[in-house]
């Protein structure tokens, strides 16, 4: 027979524990909840990504994992080479963080958010050589495309070059 009345002493510890390994979930999507989580999932589908003359680069996957908290990427370019990077919104900060591994051993790290419909992301990188290169990427949306413009500045920002300019277009 089930008993209505107060839960038995021997019985709070394991309800504690169910109830507190119920938090971390809770508290991802809250965080995930969070409007600005979904500012770069125009960036979401599958892509042939070409230079502004037209010629393919490469492909491109976008998706949401971890339960649409996460956008991953995978890259395979024409010519070879591959890579990956993870983006999330990190809610308690207020902003975007990408960290970007690829086929050359290369490790990139960026940060940043939204700007004028453009997601930008920015960050320091420690050459070889033990110099400092600052890297900015932009994202920027328009007519079912998305324009990846990738610059670089060996001077901390007062000059910028191109790295990479692509035009992402859906596969299909």
């Amino acid at each position: 027979m089930l008993s209505r009345g107060p839960i038995p002493m021997r019985f709070r510890p394991l309800l504690f524990v169910v109830f507190a390994s119920l938090l971390p979930l809770a508290s991802a999507q809250a965080a995930c909840a969070d409007l600005a989580s979904k500012q770069f999932d125009f960036w979401v589908g599958d892509w042939n990504v070409s230079s502004a003359g037209g010629e393919l680069l490469g492909r491109n996957r976008v998706e949401k994992v971890y339960e649409g908290c996460v956008l991953q990427e995978h890259w395979t370019g024409v010519k070879g080479g591959t890579g990956s990077s993870f983006n999330v919104y990190d809610a308690a900060r207020k902003v975007w963080h990408q960290t970007w591994v690829d086929s050359t051993g290369s490790l990139l790290v960026l940060e940043g958010g939204l700007r004028e419909g453009s997601m930008v992301l920015s960050g320091e990188q420690v050459q070889a050589d033990g110099k400092k290169l600052l890297n900015r990427i932009t994202w920027t949306p328009k007519d079912g495309a998305v324009r990846q413009h990738w610059e670089s500045s060996s001077d901390g920002g007062k000059t910028w070059k191109t790295v990479f300019d692509g035009i992402y277009r859906k596969a299909g």
